[in-house]
């Protein structure tokens, strides 16, 4: 039968390009099966990256054997893939050549195809890998990204900033990238610098203080600008108790001395004046992003948190702005400053992250700092500050200098 239809020379090509169709669209889909793929290994990876870094932080206080088991708790909780199948995260810690710690991780899963099925093949099996070599640097919650400032971070006056169990790092290539003086102090679990530092006598680093390090790539580069068009509120302020929703607020956000303001979830893009907090006010939200902008070009939004103001706010948990609890513009002019002098009664959770402009921080110095990342052009500390960086609930980005070998 099939001899004959083959043998066949009557015409009708109809069956003919039917058949070749088949092989066509098997090739033509695989292009599209394959960039699913490839697009689902690159989120493996970036996530199996931030889990080995995560396994190396707490590799002092956790078993070998729970190694996998913390790997793949700290990757589910970031990853959100659904066509990624029967995924599987293993893990391994050892001894990194200078007392570091080095951890291995692999994660294997299998994305189903759908245009080459009709070539035969179901799946498209996917597998990276992630080294964290010597790792004894530590993961940051303070960054500097100023390129060439003196005094990119600096502590002054009495001011006692505690980091703890992570890493304060300066990018600035200056002789005095990073100033600590008067009776300041500095506590951190390591101290890198790109450029020199001005005295270390102030400073206590458990792994150390290295100096001409290679600068630390900024954890939010890729992070988007949030869009948005009308204004909801035009230069809003709270003058008693009261719970406002995400939105635009054109004109900023202020409070009166005993306002209480609770901000809902979700988020609150500020265009123009800025957050304004008053002494004696207070500020809660939990799940929510700050974005600081001006739509005219001037009047850039800032933050002023004064002494005495309570404020406790965690970032967004999901979406591209997930672990961000204030993101101000790129385009905000250098210098531009945002003062958080809420001393002991401020707190941020998650990544303050202000790239362009200056950061004035005295805060977080309650037994509740759990999570905190400051990163600005230049950080200086004006008053006593404790920061730490158990950020798993919060999805923040982890950052270091330590050396990271990633294969596939």
């Amino acid at each position: 039968m099939q001899s004959r239809f083959f043998a066949d020379q009557s015409g009708g090509v109809a069956p003919l390009f039917a058949l070749g169709l088949v092989p066509m669209i098997g090739l033509a889909g695989a292009a599209i099966d394959y960039s699913r793929a490839n697009a689902a290994r690159t989120a493996m990876q970036a996530t199996l990256d931030t889990a080995a870094l995560m396994v190396a932080k707490d590799a002092q206080i956790i078993q070998p054997a729970q190694a996998s088991s913390v790997a793949t708790n700290y990757f589910n909780a970031a990853f959100d893939r659904p066509e990624v199948q029967s995924l599987q995260i293993t893990a391994s810690i050892g001894s990194g050549s200078n007392g570091g710690t080095t951890v291995s991780a692999e994660a294997t899963a299998f994305v189903a195809t759908t245009f080459m099925k009709v070539l035969g093949r179901n799946a498209i099996d996917v597998r990276v890998r992630a080294s964290v070599v010597n790792a004894n640097d530590g993961l940051g919650c303070v960054l500097a990204l100023n390129p060439s400032a003196s005094g990119a971070a600096t502590a002054q006056g009495s001011t006692t900033v505690t980091l703890n169990g992570c890493s304060l790092y300066d990018n600035s290539k200056n002789d005095t990238a990073l100033t600590v003086g008067g009776s300041a102090s500095v506590h951190a679990d390591f101290v890198g610098v790109a450029g020199g530092v001005g005295s270390t006598s102030g400073i206590t680093a458990t792994n150390g203080i290295r100096t001409h390090i290679t600068p630390v790539a900024d954890p939010y580069a890729d992070v988007p600008a949030p869009t948005y068009s009308n204004c909801d509120q035009n230069n809003y302020t709270a003058k008693n108790a009261v719970t406002i929703n995400p939105g635009v607020y054109c004109g900023g956000i202020g409070t009166n001395a005993n306002a209480v303001l609770t901000l809902n979830p979700g988020l609150y893009i500020l265009d123009g004046g800025g957050l304004t907090v008053n002494g004696g006010a207070t500020v809660n939200g939990n799940g929510v992003t700050l974005y600081f902008t001006s739509s005219k070009g001037n009047n850039w939004a800032t933050v002023t948190i004064n002494g005495n103001a309570n404020v406790n706010l965690t970032p967004m948990t999901y979406g591209p702005t997930r672990g961000m609890v204030v993101f101000a513009d790129r385009n905000t002019p250098a210098g531009t400053s945002f003062k958080f002098n809420g001393g002991a009664t401020q707190y941020f959770a998650g990544a303050v992250y202000i790239p362009s402009a200056a950061v004035n921080f005295s805060g977080g110095a309650n037994a509740s700092t759990t999570c905190t990342q400051v990163i600005g052009d230049t950080v200086t500390f004006t008053g006593n500050s404790n920061l730490a960086i158990d950020c798993s609930q919060y999805n923040t980005r982890p950052f270091s200098s330590k050396t990271m070998r990633l294969s596939s």
